[in-house]
């Protein structure tokens, strides 16, 4: 099955892009223009990976992140930060990964693949 990716991010050309990427290596995914947007998504859809921008209209990043976070079910979600702001590592402690924009999608597809195949390996092998 297809691991499932929330994109975030409230430029459309940008949410196009990135679904693009992934989709193209085999991904599923969803999209949210706006971190209260993105909270609807992510109860609905349940992805397995966020990519998140920090600077929204509505509702910013850092904001959605820590919503999210506080739902038991989604507390462990792998969050990668791509956000055109300087300073970016700083925002979201527990963030896998930060990019800034403009970013390498082979770099993103990279973080992305070692990061759920590190958590499917975790689940497969848990510790005694």
């Amino acid at each position: 099955m297809a691991r499932k990716i929330l994109v975030v991010d409230d430029d459309p050309y940008v949410v196009k892009y990135i679904v693009g990427v992934l989709e193209t290596h085999g991904y599923q995914t969803c999209s949210a223009s706006d971190g209260a947007q993105a909270l609807e998504v992510l109860k609905r859809e349940k992805p397995d990976m966020v990519t998140l921008d920090l600077e929204m209209p509505q509702e910013w990043g850092p904001r959605f992140y820590r919503k999210m976070t506080q739902i038991k079910e989604f507390e462990d979600i792998p969050v990668v930060v791509i956000s055109g702001l300087s300073g970016i590592h700083h925002a979201i402690r527990n963030a896998v990964a930060s990019m800034q924009k403009p970013f390498d999608p082979d770099k993103l597809l990279e973080i992305i693949g070692n990061t759920l195949s590190e958590r499917e390996n975790a689940a497969e092998d848990p510790a005694p």
